[in-house]
């Protein structure tokens, strides 16, 4: 059985932590407010609060990293650290925030250097997570990563959690699966798909 530990609660969080407890998984949830309705199963906390899982997953804004990582200085390293978050420049939607032909992944790994960093989850919405379907395909969760072992743990809790878990590659795919991620919300946002849809991986 893995722990793991979501930090935030809002619709990826809440859909995240709800597939861990459904693969028979401990999620351990962490917010910097209470939540209104609890995730049935999960372990609630505030931010600051002793991390318990072994694989760690940022469900935050981008902007919302520093403020999280400085409350954890030190108490990150030897788990398995999630980034699901897409850089969007949220003054213009017309672009990333991370440096060119980088990714918040890349950025997360330089300053939690003893974490195994993975990329997952950005390229789906929340709804397709809790319904674990885009049209009539499973909801594929694409990881990158650049540990092998950080990567078979994640995709182990993603399929006992009902998902499909494909390996993306390396820990520089990233800066594509942002790129996708960033269509997408695109693509919702102009009302070109929805977002209880999305991109649908087939076989």
């Amino acid at each position: 059985m893995s722990t793991v530990t979501v930090i935030g609660a809002g619709t990826m969080g809440a859909a995240i932590a709800w597939r861990v407890i459904a693969g028979g998984n401990e999620a351990q949830v962490l917010t910097r407010r209470p939540v209104a309705t609890a995730i049935p199963g999960a372990k609630h906390g505030a931010v600051g609060d002793p991390i318990t899982g072994e694989i760690v997953v940022l469900a935050l804004p981008y902007s919302a990293y520093d403020e999280v990582l400085a409350q954890y200085e030190g108490q990150l390293d030897g788990k398995v650290l999630v980034d699901l978050s897409n850089p969007v420049d949220a003054e213009t939607f017309d672009g990333l925030v991370v440096p060119a032909g980088s990714s918040a992944a890349a950025v997360l790994a330089e300053a939690v250097p003893g974490a195994s960093v993975l990329k997952a989850f950005n390229t789906t919405f929340g709804a397709t997570l809790t319904t674990g379907e885009v049209g009539d395909q499973k909801t594929a969760v694409l990881i990158a990563g650049d540990d092998a072992d950080a990567k078979a743990a994640l995709a182990a809790v993603v399929e006992a959690g009902g998902l499909r878990a494909v390996d993306a590659g390396s820990l520089k795919r990233a800066h594509e699966l942002e790129a996708l991620g960033f269509l997408q919300i695109t693509l919702a946002a102009t009302e070109k798909t929805s977002w209880t849809g999305g991109f649908g991986l087939t076989s």
